[in-house]
């Protein structure tokens, strides 16, 4: 198809297997937040030299090392604190493993285009599928530099995946490096020393089954009482029975707490976690649980009763909703957000416009959403796109990951599926197709708004396009218009195309062209055809 990529299948992406529910814990007393500090500095050192003993075995990695790793650790906390910290360490290493395979991933990408446009002549004009040459040859040479910076920055990583290790900081790489600048980011040195130090302590347990409340470590029974089994060294901090220390606060689960009662109370595994918020000087409580893997609908089942077409947006979500057949029904949607600030802005944000989304959703009574499968992995290089650096920061403050985890997410509480579709074409082909046709003094339409028709069609079954292409025999309408509106088997679809009713008789259509009317014929010889006489001009002699 003149070169076009094959497009993949659309499919319903699986539904979420856990579920984490946060609440405060408040009224804590001096003594309780003590407590608090001491165990999570305490658990933290033993954490942090977990992580480096875990780092140094690399791929020598094995059941018996963990299984050492967890015995020297018992002695100084317990069995299941030993248990959570080995559990957690593996957990951040396989992190770190994977954020370095994606750091190759993009450094192989940018080295592949600029191995590209160094090897085509300076001034060479680039295509939509491919970056042009450079501008000048100053330019040449300074990206020949940056590519032998590339490539030995690659060769390094690449000797670093092989030998297992990995750059992983207990606390974050961000804050770590927040050190060097805390003027820029409005911090002084004992501000940024609380946040550090919170972020490295260690408060968490994994849940059991079959234990009392399900889980041994951190417990929370259904009145909301807070009780920790201190390690060992920690165990005269304790004001209960068996080295536990209940704190003076108790917890009420506003969200999922019915849920969440019903584990307790059944003794099915509940993980806690417990985190000081150094900005608002609170601590939190989490509890989280997995439950059995949603059960997603088959796909023809999720286009019964329509779709909801979304295309993702840097600031906006484009939504349209469309019947079963593939007809655009009211008017566009946007539901927009700030994805400027903080990370917990801009997460209330996203939060925000998909809620709205679902609500609009439900009203419309469609069964699924349909998005685009994105991933901006290769496409945020500077390498690919040169100066656009607005453009660059354009592509990576669209949510990608996070938007369809959390969309996932909030649907499947609210009975959605969500089917993702290729995302190839879906502007372009939107705006040629479906922009026009649909623009009305009373609507305005965008290549958004249009490209989230074409995700909603494409999810249905449908192409992108309007019609299908006349009979190949001749150029005729002899055989009728074919339309693509209407599922294969609908009485009809093969009729010819209706006339057009959206203007006046005689006027201009939306999309501002005019259809000639046909008129008689002015020779006589076809006049049977036409069942019209027409009578020519006498000749003039003399």
């Amino acid at each position: 198809m003149g070169g076009l990529r094959e497009l993949a299948a659309p499919f319903v992406v699986p539904g979420p297997c856990g579920v984490a529910v946060r609440d405060r814990l408040k009224h804590l007393t001096p003594q309780d937040e003590n407590v608090l500090r001491a165990v999570g500095e305490h658990q933290g050192r033993l954490a942090s030299r977990d992580l480096k003993a875990r780092c140094a075995d690399g791929l020598e990695h094995s059941a018996d090392t963990w299984a050492s790793r967890k015995r020297n650790l018992t002695p100084l906390s317990s069995s299941r604190i030993a248990g959570a910290i080995t559990k957690a360490t593996h957990d951040q290493w396989a992190l770190a493993r994977r954020g370095q395979a994606a750091h190759i991933q993009t450094l192989e990408a940018g080295i592949k285009t600029l191995r590209h446009r160094l090897s085509l002549p300076i001034g060479e004009p680039g295509t939509k599928r491919a970056p042009g040459g450079y501008r000048s040859r100053s330019e040449w040479f300074y990206k020949s530099r940056r590519l032998a910076a590339l490539e030995a920055r690659h060769a390094a990583v690449v000797a670093e995946r092989q030998a297992g290790h990995v750059r992983v900081v207990r606390g974050g790489k961000r804050l770590l490096n927040t050190r060097h600048y805390l003027t820029q980011a409005h911090l002084t040195e004992e501000r940024w020393r609380e946040r550090w130090e919170a972020e490295r302590w260690f408060i968490a347990a994994d849940g059991e089954s079959g234990k009392r409340f399900g889980n041994e470590t951190i417990r929370v029974t259904p009145d909301g009482e807070v009780s920790i089994k201190l390690p060992a060294p920690l165990a005269h901090l304790a004001n209960t029975r068996h080295g536990r220390y209940t704190l003076t606060a108790t917890v009420a689960f506003a969200h999922r707490g019915v849920e969440w009662g019903d584990r307790i109370a059944a003794n099915r595994a509940v993980a806690y976690r417990i985190h000081l918020d150094t900005y608002r000087r609170r601590w939190y409580l989490t509890a989280s649980w997995q439950r059995p893997m949603v059960q997603t609908i088959p796909l023809e089942t999720a286009r019964a009763r329509g779709m909801i077409g979304v295309d993702t947006n840097a600031d906006h979500f484009a939504a349209y909703h469309l019947d079963p057949h593939g007809n655009p029904i009211g008017n566009p949607h946007r539901f927009g957000y700030d994805p400027t600030g903080t990370t917990a802005h801009r997460d209330a944000q996203i939060r925000h416009a998909l809620t709205r989304l679902i609500h609009w959703a439900k009203q419309t009574g469609v069964a699924a959403i349909g998005i685009e499968d994105l991933d901006f992995t290769t496409e945020k290089t500077r390498e690919k796109h040169g100066r656009k650096k607005r453009f660059r920061h354009l592509i990576s403050g669209i949510p990608t990951g996070r938007l369809k985890a959390r969309l996932v997410s909030m649907a499947a509480e609210q009975g959605l599926a969500v089917v993702a579709v290729d995302p190839a074409y879906t502007s372009l082909w939107g705006a040629q197709h479906w922009q026009k046709p649909l623009a009305t003094p009373k609507r305005k339409m965008s290549r958004h708004d249009a490209a989230g028709i074409a995700i909603g069609r494409r999810a249905l079954g449908h192409p992108v396009g309007r019609r299908t292409a006349p009979p190949p025999h001749d150029r005729s309408d002899r055989a009728g218009h074919r339309t693509a509106q209407a599922r294969p088997g609908t009485r009809g679809r093969e009729g010819t195309r209706p006339p057009a009713t959206d203007h006046a008789p005689g006027g201009v259509p939306p999309n501002g062209t005019r259809k000639r009317e046909p008129s008689a014929s002015n020779t006589v010889r076809d006049a049977p055809s036409t069942q019209q006489w027409v009578q020519d001009s006498l000749m003039r002699t003399g």
